[in-house]
């Protein structure tokens, strides 16, 4: 397997994990509905360490355009590779999304609010106020992206694995996601990766989805500004402290 093919894999599976617990905590009539953001917490958290596990040993598991940027902005990967990582990246994001549409089709039909079937596929701000929601999305970013590097060492092999990734460093990756969807997610629904918000919303553009209302494009920009400002800073940081 090349390592594009593992990110698009390892982020196919991820949007297809975090995504379903979103689909499975807000749509009508499932196992699982209003359990609650502590659920979609440790879900997605899950969703990132099964990634990683998957995409790991092979691709380094970015699954994340920000941390992709962050690691070729520090000088820890190639710059030619960046644009296929993102494209694998986006690609098996739109795909998860679009099977969880495809699981959970009978939830969405009988789901009347078209709010919550939009939030099945990307975030959206507790407050409107795009300043604030871009700093949360950046800073979160941030510290997900440093983390990263420190986890990581930030060094990297002959296969463009990230030392101390796949599935030893599955696990603490893991919990810095989960502790950052505890502590900043109430703002903005810490989108912190471009691709895991564009390609989904993107997918509930298209999709033929019963009665889904807007795919609220005036605010697509902020979970993909804010993540790239977030690894970029994280990068920066990083070569400072190191």
């Amino acid at each position: 397997m090349s390592p594009f093919v593992a990110e698009f894999v390892g982020t196919t599976v991820l949007l297809l994990l975090g995504n379903g617990v979103v689909a499975n905590v807000v749509l009508t009539d499932t196992k699982g509905h209003n359990s609650g953001w502590l659920v979609i917490t440790t879900a997605w958290a899950l969703s990132v360490y099964v990634g990683v596990v998957i995409a790991g040993p092979v691709s380094g598991a970015h699954l994340n355009p920000a941390v992709t940027v962050g690691l070729a902005v520090a000088g820890k990967f190639a710059w030619n590779l960046v644009l296929p990582y993102l494209a694998a990246q986006f690609g098996g994001a739109f795909v998860g999304a679009a099977l969880v549409w495809l699981l959970y089709k009978d939830h969405f039909d009988r789901t009347a609010e078209t709010r919550l079937k939009l939030a099945v596929f990307c975030t959206g701000p507790a407050i409107r106020n795009h300043a604030s929601n871009l700093l949360n999305e950046t800073v979160g970013t941030l510290v997900l992206v440093l983390a990263v590097f420190f986890i990581a060492g930030a060094e990297i092999t002959p296969t463009h694995t990230p030392v101390g990734l796949g599935s030893v460093g599955a696990l603490p990756v893991a919990l810095v996601v989960w502790v950052v969807g505890l502590g900043l997610g109430g703002t903005t629904g810490y989108g912190i990766n471009p691709a895991r918000d564009l390609a989904p919303r993107l997918a509930h553009a298209l999709l033929p989805i019963r009665d889904k209302g807007p795919s609220e494009w005036t605010y697509a920009w902020i979970p993909v500004v804010g993540p790239f400002l977030g690894g970029i800073l994280a990068a920066a940081l990083f070569l400072v402290l190191g």
